[in-house]
């Protein structure tokens, strides 16, 4: 891979730097890329078209290529003030009771899905993603962690797991990369894969404040985040069945939200 020409198509370069470090940066240059994509990817899997047709954070290909894995961190931590760790935080203080298995839809490169482990060591957490590129970094960050997480590379839509298996199924930072029917077959599997009284929480972009920050969308170069802002993830729980649904400010222009699904009887 020609890195130095590739990275040139990153719209944050300058603070790329800033929040990688040049050691890191030339650590995972070192890291053959396709040998170890080929190891979480799935040959028959067919990527949705909204997903293979789009480019994310301004980066030729989107999400299906290496330096979407590589830079993901830097942008995200620069999207997630005051702190995306203690927003991260947030859903983990969310989460009810002492799940046993849990799920992390689109996982990204791992962020969400280590923190859950660290707080339930005992329990299986597998971590989902569409990018197999995204997933060599979660397993590298989940490695040097000491972490053992169970890495899974397919469609949030159609997970393919049986259904009632999960105590807790957990989505960051993934419908406003989304267009909205897309989001609302995502939760009709959520529900699908909860027990009866499992918990669905969700962290993304605060709907309310992004329909005011078109100037953030525009800057992210995020083909959905209009779209998404426009909609209500409340609503969507509604029509998917959720009860007990409820959405709060995280931080300065996120939000998190948590759901269940009814118990046995009540569906």
């Amino acid at each position: 891979m020609q890195f130095a020409q590739s990275l040139g198509q990153f719209l944050l370069k300058p603070i790329l730097s800033i929040f990688i470090g040049a050691d890191k940066l030339q650590w995972l240059e070192t890291i053959d890329w396709q040998q170890e994509s080929d190891r979480f990817c799935q040959a028959n899997l067919t990527y949705p078209h909204y997903y293979s047709s789009q480019n994310f954070h301004g980066i030729t290909g989107g999400y299906l290529n290496a330096i979407a894995a590589i830079t993901y961190d830097a942008v995200t931590a620069f999207a997630s003030p005051p702190s995306e760790t203690w927003i991260r935080q947030q859903l983990i203080q969310a989460i009810a009771g002492q799940p046993s298995r849990i799920l992390d839809l689109g996982c990204g490169t791992g962020s969400t899905t280590l923190m859950l482990k660290q707080a339930f060591p005992q329990a299986e957490v597998i971590g989902l993603d569409l990018s197999p590129y995204m997933l060599v970094m979660a397993d590298c960050k989940a490695q040097q962690a000491a972490l053992n997480i169970i890495w899974q590379h397919t469609s949030a839509e159609d997970t393919g797991f049986d259904a009632g298996t999960f105590d807790l199924v957990t989505v960051a930072f993934m419908f406003h990369e989304m267009p909205p029917n897309a989001s609302q077959l995502v939760l009709q599997e959520c529900f699908r894969l909860l027990k009866p009284g499992g918990q669905l929480l969700i962290l993304d972009g605060h709907q309310p404040k992004l329909r005011r920050a078109d100037w953030l969308i525009t800057l992210f170069q995020e083909p959905y985040s209009k779209v998404y802002a426009a909609e209500s993830v409340d609503d969507w729980l509604h029509a998917a069945q959720f009860e007990a649904i409820a959405t709060k400010s995280v931080g300065w222009i996120s939000q998190l939200t948590s759901a269940r699904k009814p118990e046995a009887g009540k569906q």
